[in-house]
């Protein structure tokens, strides 16, 4: 037991368990044998339709939901009335505004304003409360422009009208309305979770002591996530589903996105790609463990804190030594290699590429034959070609030319990807010298279709035109639902895809501090 109070993070004890040992089931002791656990109850007394009733949390949320569509419900019938009078007014005035001098004509010749709008409604078919409008009118509103705006006012009442009547008859588009302003207000008003839900262990008996077996844990398909701002998890999978994917997720998190991850036992082996080209064996079973259908990545304990890394050494990749395709690797000098997995099956701390001076490894996966590999480089460069055309190297092998670099460039992604119709480029632009954080810049998202396949250790296509006070790509990521997060790890808002392949972006509201994929 380590005591790590401080004054800054008050009491604080951290406990090492030994490796094949279950945290849960060590920490179910603590709070059978311990007061680190206490439990109290509460009444939910809540007032249902005047009734107070005690309800449960499911109850609670129902209560709430039905209480927000009543809410948008009698607010959208409210503001569907008011633009149906304003039309039903415009358009009377529109007539009038039409035949302006007979109007005139009729009230000029009237005794009083009950005879003028009495003969108003039966020369020109208008109601009463149209008449009334008439009458009230200004001669400011006779010119042609006040016409014109009065045309586009009837026009964008209409479309109004018509979305308004669209959402009261459809239940599913309500429900959306009330998600979209429910989340609206979460991402203005909420904050971070204070605590992380992780899977509960097995709950054991009072009385019962558990003996050192119990604490071993099972070896069950889990799979294992790095997160972009450094901190990886272990989310348990469903043992009727396999290694074959994640229980369907009931939400997605809103902090961090996925760097990398990989399928796994609990007592198995993973391999770790440094920035300094080493792989690193690990196994996951001490990995902080949460619920495979609400993957927290916040609650993942930090790669430095868990793996032995060197000074201004990361960690790029998560890879499987189980796979049988060969891993690729990708530096930002612009290199390419595939080691083969016999080369890394047997090796518990190895360097699988010889890098040059200065050189960092950008981005590692597995690179199976028919799939295509990609660099993309701070002036706004991005290749593709195909694997096949980088061979199969052996361990102490320095690689060969991925992308033709111009001179001060360097390449800022590398990644392997299996093209789908969904499959986008985010690109990020600013200035090479502004602060970290400093310069949100400008971002773009485009199809990956519409960038061309060109041959290994050539130049790439423009992915990003620059504009002024831009004169670097900041980040670029290619892949499937891309998450972009700030150096927080708080998710950050991305323009629609869809983008010209070498137009200028959009600019960002915030800094982002790096980009990833959603839990899938």
């Amino acid at each position: 037991v380590n005591d790590l109070t401080d004054r800054r993070h008050g009491l604080r004890l951290v406990i090492g368990i030994k490796t094949g040992f279950d945290p849960k089931a060590v920490l179910e002791q603590l709070y059978r044998l311990t007061p680190l656990e206490d439990n109290f109850s509460f009444n939910n007394v809540a007032l249902v339709e005047g009734q107070p009733q005690t309800l449960g949390l499911r109850d609670l949320l129902r209560v709430y939901l039905e209480h927000r569509i009543s809410v948008v419900t009698r607010r959208s019938r409210y503001r569907l009335e008011r633009k149906r009078e304003r039309l039903h007014l415009v358009e009377g005035l529109l007539i009038a505004i039409l035949d302006i001098d007979e109007v005139i004509q009729v009230i000029r010749t009237s005794d009083d304003g009950d005879q003028a709008r009495t003969r108003l409604i039966d020369v020109f078919d208008l109601s009463q409360p149209q008449a009334e409008y008439i009458l009230e009118l200004r001669l400011r509103r006779l010119t042609k422009f006040s016409r014109i705006e009065l045309e586009g006012e009837r026009d964008q009442l209409k479309t109004d009208i018509a979305a308004l009547e669209e959402l009261l008859a459809s239940d599913a588009l309500l429900r959306a309305q009330v998600a979209r302003e429910l989340q609206t207000a979460a991402d203005m008003f909420g904050t971070p979770r204070r605590t992380m839900l992780l899977n509960g262990g097995p709950v054991q008996p009072r009385s019962r002591k558990a003996a050192p077996a119990d604490l071993q844990i099972a070896d069950t398909p889990c799979r294992v996530f790095l997160s972009t701002t450094g901190r990886m998890v272990r989310a348990d999978l469903d043992p009727e589903v396999g290694g074959g994917g994640l229980v369907a997720p009931t939400r997605r998190s809103s902090h961090d996105a996925v760097r990398s991850g990989v399928d796994a036992t609990t007592r198995g082996d993973v391999g770790a790609v440094t920035s300094l080209g080493r792989l690193v064996r690990f196994s996951p079973v001490d990995l902080p463990s949460v619920p495979g259908n609400s993957v927290a990545l916040a609650a993942g304990a930090r790669v430095d804190q868990y793996l032995p890394l060197g000074k201004d050494e990361k960690v790029v990749a998560l890879v499987s030594l189980a796979d049988d395709p060969p891993l690729a690797l990708g530096t930002a000098a612009g290199i390419v290699k595939r080691v083969s997995a016999a080369e890394i099956a047997a090796k518990p701390d190895v360097e699988i590429i010889a890098l040059k001076d200065g050189d960092r490894v950008i981005g590692a996966s597995a690179a199976p034959d028919g799939s295509e590999l990609v660099f993309v480089t701070t002036d706004a460069q991005l290749l593709r070609f195909e694997t096949s055309s980088v061979r199969p190297q052996g361990r102490s092998a320095g690689g060969m030319s991925g992308i033709r670099l111009a001179d001060g460039q360097r390449a800022i992604f590398f990644g392997v990807v299996a093209a789908t119709t969904e499959t986008v480029v985010v690109t990020v632009a600013g200035s090479a010298d502004a602060l970290a954080g400093a310069d949100a810049g400008s971002a773009k998202v485009s199809a990956f279709t519409e960038f061309p396949a060109k041959g290994r250790a050539t130049g790439g296509v423009r992915s990003q035109r620059f504009v002024r006070g831009e004169d670097a790509l900041t980040l670029a990521w290619v892949g499937d639902d891309p998450r972009a997060v700030g150096p927080e790890g708080a998710t950050r808002a991305l323009p629609p895809s869809g983008a010209k392949r070498d137009g200028s972006g959009t600019p960002l509201d915030a800094a982002v501090g790096s980009i990833g994929t959603g839990v899938r």
